[in-house]
Parts: C-alpha cells; structure tokens; sequence
C-alpha cells in the first residue's frame, strides 16, 4: 500500500508497480467499441506512451495494446495506486496551499469505490462519467497540485495535465474543460474513437469537475420531483399508497429508492446489474430486494394496502415489469402504478447504457461487444416494447415523465410512439420532469446547493446542517408563497438528512436553495470556520443541472421556448463568470446527463476557509452563478424567473437585465405576416 505523501511523487518509474490488471473483486466498465483503424490503433498507442520516458516504451507498449484491444481503450491499469482511495482530511494531504488540498480531496472521493461506479476505470457515474482517462493523468494531476502555489493554477484538458501556469491568487486554482469539441465532429462515434485516443473525454457532470458527493447528490432533487409530481399529477403532497415505477440503481438513479421513502410513497425500482443492486441495499439506501415477479406484484399490492414507504429493488428487467403490469391492468382493472418515470443511462445506449430485454445482463455485455449493430437494433426493439408498454398504462391513469436521461429522445430516435402531436423540438408525448416541475423551481432560483466538510469529521456536517436549517428559517418568514414552499420543503429536507443515513464518501450535504439562501448559508459557514465551530474548511459547490450551469434541450432548458433551447450562451458565460469571480475551480464539458453532443455544462468548486477573501468570493460568485440564468430564463418569456430577477434587482442596486416586452396582441403578428404575404 502507498501513503499520501508516495501518491503525489509523480509517476512511480523506479521501478514500475507490476501490473496487477483488472481487480476481478470490482465492478468494471463494459468494454467500449471504438472501431480503431489499424492506423489509429498506432496513434492511441503513441498517446499513451508520451507519458513516459523512451526507456519505458518497450515495457509499456504491448501491455498498453493489450488493454486497448480487450476493452477498447488503455486504462494503465500498472499504475491504479494501492490506497485506500477515500476523501482524506484535507490537512493530511501534501500541498502548498489548502485550495490544492480541496481539490484533491474531492479527486479522490469521486474515485473512492463505496462512491464510484466503475473505480478502475475512472468512472464516477453514468456509465461512462470519466473523472479521468487514465491512471497517468490521474497521478500527474496529484502531483501537480501538491506542487501548486497560490500563483498557479492547473489546467486540465479532458483528463490530461497541461501543467500548471502562472496566474493571480484571485484566479481559480484549476480550470478544466471536458470534451471541448468542434461542434461539426461531436458525435457518438467520433468520441468513441477520441476516447480511446486519449484525446478526449466525457466527464458527465459533476465527475469531470470532482464535484460528486454519491447519490445523495441527486436524493434531494428526486424527492422533491417525487413530491412536486405527487402536486400536480395526483393533486396531493401525501403520496402513502401511491406506486412510483422506474428503474436504475447506480450512481446517479440509486437515489430513487431513498427519495421515494423519504417522500412517503412506495418505490420500485427495476435494475438488471446485480452488483449495483446490492451495494444499495448494503448501503441501506434499498429496504428489500427481489428477482421473482411473482413476489414483487405481491409486495407492490401489500405496501399499498397498509400505505408502507417502501423501496422494492427488482433484479430484472424494466421492460419486463412494464409489461407485467400492462398484465395485472388488463386481467384485473388494477392499476397498481401511479407515477412512472425511468433512469437508466439512456445517454449512453449502446455501451452499457441500456440493457435490452430480450437478453441476460451477460449476453448483453458480450453482444455489444462482439455485434454492436445487432445490439443496437435489439436495443431499439426493446425500446419500443416498454414505451408501448407505458403508454398502455398512461391511457388507463398513470402520470410518466422523462428524468432528463434522453428516454424520450432514444425511444423517439428507435421509432416508438412518443410524439407530441403539434410539439416543438424539445416537446414529446410526456414531458421532462424539467417541463411539467423542476424548471418553475429553477426560475424561482432554486438549485441544487451542495457543501463538503473537508475535516471528515460527521459533527462538522451536523452543525452546518443546522447552520442552513437556521438561515432558511430565518429568511423565508418574508418571501413570496411560492418560494416560501420551497424552502417549507427544503427546511424539512435538511432537519430530517441525518436520521436518514444518506453520506457515502464524503462529509457532504445538498438542499435546493435561491440565491439568497446560497449567498447566506455560504457565509454562515464561513464564519462558523472562522471562529471555530467548524473545525476545518468547507468546500461550497452545486451540481450543473442547475439554474445556470447547463444549456440542454432536452432537460434544463427544455423549458426554454423562444428558439434558444440549443443555444449555449448560459453555460458557457456561467463558466467564465463564476472563474473570475472567485471560483477556487471550474468546468465546461460537452455531454451530461442527457449524452455526448446534447448538452454543454459547468460547475464551480469554492473553499471557504474562514476568510474576508473567502466571503467576498462566495457573496459575488454565488449570486451571479444564480442570477445569469434567471435572467436567461426571464427573456425566454418565463413568468417565475421575471419576477425573480424583478425582486433580485430591487436587492443588488448595481445589477441591471434587459427585461423582456411581451407581444400583448397576437393579431398584431397575424396582421404584420399578412401584410407581408400581400405584398
């Protein structure tokens, strides 16, 4: 085993670690299908081995092909570290400056493996959430930081080191850009073969910026579309008794279990990959686990006559516990779902994303593999059964959303029937849960908040939960209705965190949250570091489905209908801004979320350490990294984001946004385009 100190040495030449391969103990990424040319197999070689010196290329080299043949791209396996890879407390890490140390701690959380999805091949989440190409990087950048001084600042492109450049202690301390591709060659197949290049790379979201805190990251934001479905769809906040069916239990859609108990309701949540399945239930984060169908209706029937929260993990396929339900319907005149939705890696559909049902879990992997066109077709034909199916089940009553995974978009893109008859190009037969519930939220302001105690120490967490119960409390007795429901449940949300057992990795907690409640809770933290009763700094982040940090059609901004939809002016700006406005970190990346292609986003990293400097950051970072897109969202014609930014402006005299002037008469239109056809 290696320490701290022996991981930020650099690469470890002299001599090499032996190579150990694969850990068949841990799951491991599918293997990809770049479809190399003979050529391009050479160029990914000698990618790989400019890491090294000349001396060490005729060791590396067959080893390096080897892995780039078996599983489509070369991990350095040799050089995956010995450590117990584990967010350390950040006074144990080797560096110059606690802004690097931060930055390290969150590296490693992203890669701990009771956190990450695929940890020996750098995947955090979704499959293929890279936080790193490979192993080189991964060492270098490590290495770098434990080097850095408060006048440099690493710049990471798409996983690989560029080193570290001179820069003003007010500048971030890194800058990283993921996936950055000329707009013309971002498709699914030319990233396949970047990937295995090594010249490119798709780190999701909150991977590729080291921002993940496990699924609780995504635990509050499902709770509250559960809750905010429970309102609109069912007309009641009181969900004991009513179904919610989905699937997923990996790193992002594991949360479902926990949200749907946390929301009262009964959870069912179909997921074919048997390990992810028992980790959460190792986790806690699942109560009860079942591969028979049989049994599963059975529990779904009996949850709903006592009214128990329940989370039911199914170990089989989603399009077959669809149908099977179509079948109860049918025989019965039961519906036994009421909320419907779906998590798999949709993004990502033909490398692991998604497994088709007319095959094992084992066959799939091998098939796609071996045939990728003909798992392809068997993906789109599986594709279409469980929209049929879903769509039997809507007709009877059921209310089903798009969780922002391109379910929708694939289903469309495999030609099943989810086209919104007299739809825009974002609007298909069911709507995103950005659509029909999340995106009011975002135009309210409010957006996935997140902080990390850096001290590891569980009673820091608690005080800070108590520190933003306390701030939300206090400023939400003079706000509107609207918005002071939305802190009503966010308020419950974080009295309640602790009880439910939700940390994996880090010390770490999320609430939804405005502008004013992040600028607030940030500086609360901050003088509770300053003075003691928080005994080490606190690193303040989001994740980029948020207000501001992501452009994409398909989900954050599917909501957006003035032609702007595929416009990525606001993630883009967001980036830049949140950099030169105090920023300890930042990142843009191509692809989260919905996939490679579809989407641009950015997130922030901030270490508060008890600092004037530190406040002043949080204060002017926070409320632009907030009031750009609302702003955004106010000129589209949104009549929550205009009243926000309409109140933001009477708070901060020096902020000023164009606002929008409505066409009050559309026969104004008709008359102008009349006249124009006329003549």
């Amino acid at each position: 085993m290696v320490n701290l100190q022996d991981l930020c040495s650099g690469l470890p030449l002299d001599p090499m670690p032996p190579n150990r391969g694969r850990d068949p103990s841990m799951p491991h990424a599918p293997v990809r299908t770049p479809n190399l040319t003979p050529e391009e197999e050479r160029l990914a070689l000698r990618n790989a081995l400019r890491y090294f010196p000349p001396t060490h290329h005729n060791n590396l080299a067959f080893e390096f092909v080897q892995e780039l043949r078996q599983y489509g791209h070369i991990y350095m396996y040799r050089f995956c570290p010995l450590i117990h890879m584990r967010a350390y407390p950040i006074d144990q890490y080797p560096c110059r400056t606690p802004q690097a140390a931060s930055i390290m701690l969150m590296i490693m959380n992203n890669l701990d493996p009771s956190v990450a999805q695929f940890p020996q091949e750098l995947v955090t989440y979704g499959g293929n959430g890279q936080v790193f190409s490979n192993w080189a990087q991964f060492r270098l950048a490590m290495y770098y930081l434990s080097k850095m001084t408060e006048e440099q600042t690493l710049v990471m492109y798409s996983g690989h080191p560029a080193g570290l450049f001179p820069s003003l202690p007010s500048s971030p301390r890194a800058i990283i850009t993921n996936g950055m591709v000329i707009p013309n060659y971002s498709s699914r197949e030319q990233y396949e073969k970047m990937f295995a290049l090594g010249v490119s790379m798709y780190g999701q979201m909150t991977a590729g910026s080291y921002c993940y805190i496990g699924p609780q990251g995504i635990v509050h934001g499902t709770m509250l579309t559960v809750l905010n479905a429970g309102r609109r769809y069912l007309g009641s906040d009181d969900l004991r008794g009513r179904v919610l069916v989905t699937s997923g239990l990996g790193g992002m859609s594991g949360a479902q279990a926990k949200a749907a108990v946390i929301s009262g309701c009964i959870g069912v949540i179909a997921e074919v990959d048997e390990t992810p399945l028992r980790k959460r239930h190792e986790q806690g984060w699942i109560m009860e686990v079942t591969s028979d169908m049989e049994h599963c209706i059975q529990r779904i029937r009996a949850a709903k006559k006592s009214k128990s929260p329940l989370s039911l993990g199914y170990h089989g396929n989603v399009v077959d516990l669809w149908e099977r339900l179509v079948t109860e319907y049918e025989k019965t005149g039961e519906i036994l779902v009421d909320l419907g939705s779906d998590q798999t890696s949709l993004h990502n559909p033909f490398s692991g994303g998604y497994y088709p049902v007319q095959l094992s879990f084992q066959q799939a992997n091998q098939l796609m593999a071996t045939d990728p066109a003909r798992f392809k077709t068997m993906v789109h034909e599986s594709l279409r059964r469980q929209v049929a199916a879903i769509n039997k089940l809507s007709e009877a009553g059921m209310f089903f959303w798009d969780y922002g995974n391109a379910f929708l978009l694939e289903a469309m893109r495999a030609g099943a029937e989810v086209q919104k008859e007299g739809g825009g190009a974002t609007e298909f037969r069911y709507p995103s849960y950005v659509q029909h519930i999340m995106g009011d939220i975002f135009s309210l302001g409010f957006g996935p908040f997140r902080w990390v105690c850096t001290s590891g120490d569980p009673r820091d967490l608690a005080l800070t939960d108590d520190i933003a119960a306390g701030v939300l409390e206090e400023i939400s007795a003079n706000v509107t209705e609207r918005v002071q429901q939305q802190y009503h449940d966010n308020i419950r949300w974080i009295r309640e965190a602790g009880k439910h057992n939700m940390v994996v990795g880090s010390q770490a907690r999320i609430l939804y949250s405005d502008q004013n409640g992040r600028v607030c809770i940030a500086l609360a933290i901050n003088n509770a570091v300053a003075d003691g009763r928080v005994s080490a700094p606190v690193v303040i982040s989001r994740d980029h489905h948020d207000v501001s940090g992501t452009d994409s059609p398909f989900r954050e901004t599917s909501n957006v209908y003035d032609g702007s939809a595929f416009c990525a002016d606001m993630a883009v700006q967001n980036f830049v801004g949140d950099a030169f406005r105090g920023a300890t970190w930042v990142s843009l990346h191509n692809g989260g979320g919905v996939g490679w292609g579809e989407v641009i986003n950015g997130g922030f990293g901030l270490l508060l350490d008890g600092s004037e400097e530190a406040a002043k950051r949080a204060s002017l970072m926070l409320n632009w990294d907030v009031s750009n897109g609302v702003a955004r969202r106010c000129w589209s014609g949104n009549s929550n984001a205009y009243e926000t930014i309409q109140r933001t402006m009477k708070e901060q005299t020096q902020l000023r946004v164009t606002m929008p002037n409505p066409v009050q008469d559309e026969h104004v239109l008709d008359r102008a385009l009349d006249q124009a056809l006329q003549g």
